[in-house]
């Protein structure tokens, strides 16, 4: 038969205490969170632009409430907005084409030449 006796000291017992609030804490998450949305942007990158929305999900998702409650921090629904806008900014040029005909311009070369105006 099982004895039906508490076995542990109650001497022994160390009660819980809450560890000490950390000073700083700059989330290294929170920061590629705003960033990449506006390298997809750039970049016209699709797989940056679903990383970036993983990436805010992910942050909002794990945000603390210290760090909600916080006014230096960009709220998670605004990241994850932004990162939804990249997202469908990649995947504009499915939808609104360029006119045919227009040659796709880099931004690094020189403007096309103008017609003359007598032609």
């Amino acid at each position: 038969m099982a004895s039906n006796k508490d076995m542990r000291r109650p001497d022994l017992v160390v009660p819980y205490q809450e560890p000490p609030p950390k000073g700083d804490n700059v989330e290294f998450t929170s920061t590629l969170s705003s960033t990449l949305p506006m390298a997809a942007i750039f970049t016209r990158n699709r797989y940056i632009g679903w990383a970036s929305v993983v990436l805010s999900i992910q942050n909002w998702l794990g945000e603390s409430e210290e760090a909600s409650k916080s006014s230096a921090s960009t709220p998670g629904y605004f990241t994850i907005g932004m990162s939804i806008m990249a997202l469908a900014v990649t995947y504009l040029p499915m939808f609104l084409p360029p006119p045919p005909g227009q040659r796709a311009a880099t931004g690094t070369e020189a403007a096309a030449p103008i017609p003359p105006a007598g032609a």
